[in-house]
């Protein structure tokens, strides 16, 4: 029998705000332990949160451009729970009336376009981090850091509409970067900036019935994703072919044995008894609030690749991965002010600049070349003051350098010979050095130009004029 999964995403993207959601204390990653509370987000009796209008603007902005239905009227929530390093004994959240309804994201998934519902976007706050192990003389010893707590986070619910790991990864990758290009999260996954569980089920293919579904946690990273997603399909459709029933529950996924192991049962889930907290007002958004946060939206990505097909002549998959970041795509337009050649902007940002970028693991202001320095490089090649394989050299020493594409050419002696007079000497250097191979060429074996013209092009350091060295070549020898 043939099975096919089912998949529904829940995301948590921690909002890019300076302060937590119903306080002022900061939210900068890495600070030390605990100093980044106050009496509000630790929860001491008496105090009242007051809501950061910064998370009601980055969650609009995302849930427009996300094509979910703003609701006039949405209410906190709290959410009852008892954790350690939840210190209220409740979080808040949204629950019966969130801010947003429905939505979708087109993906794109081994050649197939899918539309991906969305169930619900609501707001929350962040709950603190318990720390196992840290004490070397007591390994069994736990800390709490509460450092998190009261961090502002935005969930997006997804329907069950993925049947793959493929599906999954494309809407994350896609979320992501709309998210990003709206700047309302960096979704630094080894941050928890962002963070994703999945529900997953399998049915017999042609059904329409969902099965049973577990939840999977602690996947890290896109890589991760879809690796538990893989095992837990695999782990489900060999439990039903041994006849076992599968059971509803939460599993985390073990990123050193990649394995999927029972966390709880749905019998032991929480019971939440959600209300809606007596601390915070409902939030009424009005429809000029609405337009202005709509007029405010950036061009995203999927109109960003459209508008790089038709206005640049782009191919498809060089438009695909120069809007899969803004950084990138604001790069390219960038040199592109300094030289009208898109197709070859795009080569060099594909091929040199975003190695550089891999390996430094940087974003690409960061990768020690300007877009006026890669079009300087450029524009050198078009004119025929440099060959490529020269460009590329120069693109190498002009890495972190403040200096002038001219200035680091005429420092390095890198300008092409284009002399006719100076490579008719090199050629005949050349053709003298290597009399078999001219003899071969001239009893009719025109496939050893290449080999002369790389001769000459050795002897010059890459730095001939390669047209002019191949027209040269024919001339000397008939």
């Amino acid at each position: 029998m043939e099975y096919e999964a089912v998949i529904g995403l829940e995301v948590h993207a921690q909002l890019a705000t300076k302060t937590k959601i119903f306080c002022s204390c900061p939210t900068k990653f890495g600070a030390d332990a605990n100093t980044q509370t106050c009496p509000v987000c630790i929860g001491m009796p008496g105090v009242l949160p007051v809501l950061n209008k910064n998370v009601v603007i980055n969650t609009l902005k995302a849930g427009l451009a996300l094509n979910s239905e703003v609701q006039v009227r949405s209410i906190f929530a709290r959410k009852n729970y008892f954790y350690p390093d939840l210190p209220k004994g409740y979080q808040i959240s949204q629950y019966e009336l969130p801010i947003f309804l429905g939505g979708y994201i087109d993906i794109e998934s081994e050649g197939e376009k899918k539309k991906i519902r969305l169930t619900r976007i609501h707001m929350e706050e962040d709950a603190g981090k318990s720390i196992h192990g840290a004490n070397l003389n007591d390994p069994a010893s736990s800390y709490v850091d509460l450092n998190r707590t009261g961090v502002p986070l935005m969930e997006i619910v997804s329907e069950p509409d993925m049947n793959s790991s493929d599906e999954a990864k494309a809407y994350l990758s896609k979320l992501k970067t709309i998210l990003q290009y709206l700047k309302v999260s960096d979704c630094n996954m080894e941050e928890g900036s962002l963070r994703c569980d999945a529900n997953i089920s399998i049915r017999s293919k042609g059904e329409k019935t969902l099965g049973v579904k577990t939840e999977v946690k602690n996947m890290n990273s896109f890589k991760n994703v879809g690796k538990a997603l893989d095992y837990e399909i695999e782990r489900q459709i060999k439990c039903v072919g041994r006849g076992e029933r599968i059971v509803q529950e939460t599993r985390l996924w073990d990123t050193e044995k990649n394995i999927t192991l029972s966390m709880r049962s749905k019998e032991e889930a929480h019971d939440y008894r959600y209300f809606p907290d007596p601390d915070l007002v409902p939030i009424v958004i009005d429809k000029a609030w609405i337009e202005e946060i709509k007029n405010s939206l950036p061009e995203l990505p999927d109109a960003k690749k459209e508008r790089f097909i038709t206005k640049y002549s782009l191919p498809i998959y060089d438009s695909e991965v120069l809007t899969a970041s803004k950084e990138y795509a604001d790069f390219f337009e960038e040199t592109f002010t300094y030289i009208n050649s898109p197709k070859s902007i795009s080569n060099w940002i594909m091929s040199e600049v975003l190695r550089i970028v891999n390996e430094k693991g940087c974003s690409i202001y960061k990768a020690g070349i300007s877009p006026e320095q890669l079009a300087d490089i450029i524009k050198l090649i078009k004119n025929g003051k440099i060959s490529g394989k020269i460009g590329k050299q120069l693109f190498q020493e002009i890495l972190g350098s403040d200096k002038k594409v001219e200035e680091i050419i005429k420092e390095k002696g890198l300008i092409q010979i284009s002399d006719s007079s100076e490579l008719e000497q090199i050629i005949s250097d050349v053709i003298q050095k290597h009399p078999l191979e001219v003899e071969r060429y001239r009893n009719g074996e025109k496939k050893l130009t290449g080999f002369l013209v790389g001769q000459v092009m050795k002897a010059t350091k890459g730095k001939a004029n390669p047209k002019m060295v191949n027209q040269l070549i024919s001339k000397c020898l008939g």
